[in-house]
C-alpha cells in the first residue's frame, strides 16, 4: 500500500513537475515581454512614474511576477520573471518603445525613422478641436450639474473590491469640449495607451490611401505569403481584413498563451507571423477578432506606402491634419507599426480622432477620408449575424444574450465606437452630436459603459 502511495506521489510530482516547466517555458516571456513594453512606454512615452506604475499595471498577476529594471542611460526597460525569460524593450524618440524580438538590438536601433515636427501652430490660442483652448460657453440645453456628476461617477470606486480606475473622460458636444478630467498622476499632457482603438487609426490610415486611389480594398489583399492564386488565402480581401473576416486561424486570448499574446510578446515580425496562418473559414464568412488581421493590414500601408515615407505617413496624412500632435504609433522589431494595439495619445487627441468620423471624414474643410467611409465603416456585412463591427470599428449591434435589444440598449443605436483593453473608447454617436472619450485600467470588467453613456445622454435636452 506504501508503495503505491508513493509510486502515486511520484506520478503527480512529475506531472506537477512538468506542467510547471511548460508553462514556464510559454508564458514567461509573454510575461516578460509585457511588463518590458509596458513600463519602457508608461516611463518613457507617459512619463509615468514608477509607484504609478507598480501600484497599476504592473500590480495585476501574472505581470506581477516579473521583475523589472529601468535604465535611463540607453532609454531601455528589461524583464525578466524569477530571472528567466529576459525580455528588453527601447525606446526612441518619435516612435515610442520597441520589444527586441527575432531581431538584435543593434540591428532595431539602426532603424531610422524620420517623424516631421508638428506644424509651428501655437494650440493655445486655438479654439478646440483645431487648438487647446476652451471656451467657457456650455451650450444651453446642457444641465451642466448632471453633466459633471455623470463624469464624476465615472470615477468614483463606490465598491472597494472593484476597481473601475478611470484615468481620464472627454466629453465633446456638437464639436465643442463641455467636459474633461482626469485622474490623480494623468493631465491633459499624458499619452495614454489605447490598446485596440489603434485599430480604428490603422483603418483611417487605410481610408486615406483609398482617398489617394493608392489601394481598392474590394481586391485580394497584397500579401506575399498568398501571392499564388492556388493558395485559397489569396481569396482574402482588404476589406476582408477590414471586417475581420480574413478566415485566418488566429485565436485571440489574452487570458494564456495564444496566438495574439504570442504575436505581441514574442514576434518581431508580427504582420508576417499573422500571414503564415492557414484558413479555418472561407475568407468573408466567419466574423473571427484577430488583431493579427491588422497588422497585416500595417504591413499593407507600409509597401504602399514606401519605405522612404512610411514612418512620417501616419503624422503626414492624419494626425497633423487634425492636430492630433500628441500622439504616436509604436513599431515592432521589423519596423511596422503595430497598428493592432500601440497607439498612445493625449485624451483630446482621441477626441480629435473621434471627431474626424463625426464630421464624416472632413476636418476644417479638408477631406481626409474618402466620400462614403464613414458609412461604410458603420455598415456591418450580412456574415456578421451581430451586426456588431465595421471597418475595425465597434457597432452597437447586437446583444448575444438578449437578441431582441441593441448591446447597449441605452444607447442610440447609430453609436459606434473604438475600443481597447481594459476599457479604452472613444464613442460617436451622431444622433446626439456626441463624442466621449474615456481611458482607464479597469482588468475586473467593473466599469459599465452603458450606463456611464446613458448618464451622459441624459444631460442633454434634445433641441
Amino acid at each position: 500500500m506504501k508503495k503505491i502511495i508513493f509510486r502515486s506521489l511520484f506520478v503527480i510530482l512529475l506531472v506537477a513537475l512538468a506542467w510547471a516547466i511548460h508553462y514556464a517555458w510559454v508564458s514567461f516571456p509573454i510575461i516578460s515581454g509585457f511588463d518590458a513594453k509596458q513600463v519602457c512606454t508608461c516611463i518613457f512615452v507617459s512619463n509615468r512614474t514608477k509607484e504609478s506604475i507598480d501600484s497599476g499595471e504592473m500590480s495585476q498577476y501574472p505581470f506581477s511576477m516579473a521583475k523589472y529594471e529601468i535604465n535611463m542611460q540607453d532609454s531601455s526597460v528589461t524583464a525578466s520573471v524569477f530571472g528567466l525569460a529576459k525580455r528588453k524593450a527601447i525606446y526612441r524618440k518619435g516612435i515610442g518603445c520597441t520589444l527586441i524580438n527575432d531581431f538584435t538590438e543593434a540591428q532595431v536601433r539602426s532603424q531610422t525613422f524620420s517623424i516631421p515636427s508638428p506644424p509651428p501652430v501655437n494650440t493655445d490660442s486655438i479654439s478646440f478641436p483645431y487648438g487647446d483652448k476652451i471656451n467657457d460657453t456650455i451650450p444651453s440645453n446642457i444641465n451642466t450639474a448632471k453633466l459633471n456628476a455623470a463624469v464624476d461617477a465615472a470615477f468614483t470606486e463606490s465598491i472597494a473590491r472593484k476597481k473601475q480606475r478611470t484615468r481620464a473622460v472627454i466629453v465633446v458636444y456638437d464639436g465643442k469640449l463641455v467636459a474633461e478630467k482626469y485622474a490623480p498622476g494623468f493631465t491633459k499632457d499624458t499619452k495614454m495607451y489605447g490598446w485596440s482603438m489603434a485599430k480604428s487609426v490603422g483603418s483611417a490610415l487605410m481610408g486615406t490611401l483609398v482617398e489617394q486611389r493608392k489601394l481598392d480594398i474590394k481586391k485580394p489583399a497584397p500579401v506575399p505569403e498568398w501571392s499564388n492564386i492556388n493558395d485559397p488565402r489569396h481569396a482574402i480581401t482588404i476589406e476582408d481584413l477590414l471586417h475581420q473576416m480574413s478566415g485566418l486561424d488566429f485565436l485571440e486570448d489574452y487570458s494564456k498563451a495564444s496566438d495574439i499574446t504570442n504575436m505581441l510578446y514574442k514576434k518581431g515580425d508580427m504582420a508576417a507571423f499573422t500571414a503564415d496562418h492557414s484558413l479555418a473559414h472561407q475568407p468573408g464568412t466567419v466574423f473571427n477578432y484577430s488583431s493579427g488581421n491588422s497588422n497585416v493590414l500595417s504591413r499593407i500601408i507600409r509597401q504602399t506606402v514606401g519605405e522612404k515615407d512610411y514612418a512620417a505617413y501616419p503624422f503626414t496624412a492624419l494626425f497633423y491634419k487634425v492636430g492630433m500632435y500628441n500622439t504616436l504609433i509604436e513599431p515592432d522589431a521589423s519596423g511596422t507599426y503595430v497598428n493592432s494595439s500601440y497607439v498612445n495619445a493625449t485624451a483630446k487627441d482621441y477626441a480629435r480622432f473621434g471627431l474626424l468620423y463625426y464630421y464624416d471624414g472632413i476636418w476644417n474643410g479638408e477631406r481626409i477620408l474618402p466620400e462614403g467611409w464613414v458609412k461604410q465603416t458603420v455598415t456591418s456585412p450580412s456574415s456578421n449575424k451581430l451586426k456588431n463591427y465595421g471597418y475595425q470599428f465597434w457597432l452597437n449591434g447586437i446583444d448575444k444574450n438578449h437578441p431582441a435589444q441593441h448591446e447597449f440598449p441605452d444607447v442610440p443605436a447609430d453609436m459606434f465606437y473604438c475600443d481597447g483593453y481594459a476599457y479604452q473608447g472613444i464613442f460617436i454617436i451622431p444622433s446626439k452630436k456626441l463624442v466621449v472619450v474615456r481611458l482607464g485600467l479597469t482588468l475586473d470588467k467593473s466599469f459599465d459603459t452603458n450606463a456611464f453613456l446613458k448618464s451622459i445622454i441624459n444631460a442633454i435636452k434634445p433641441i
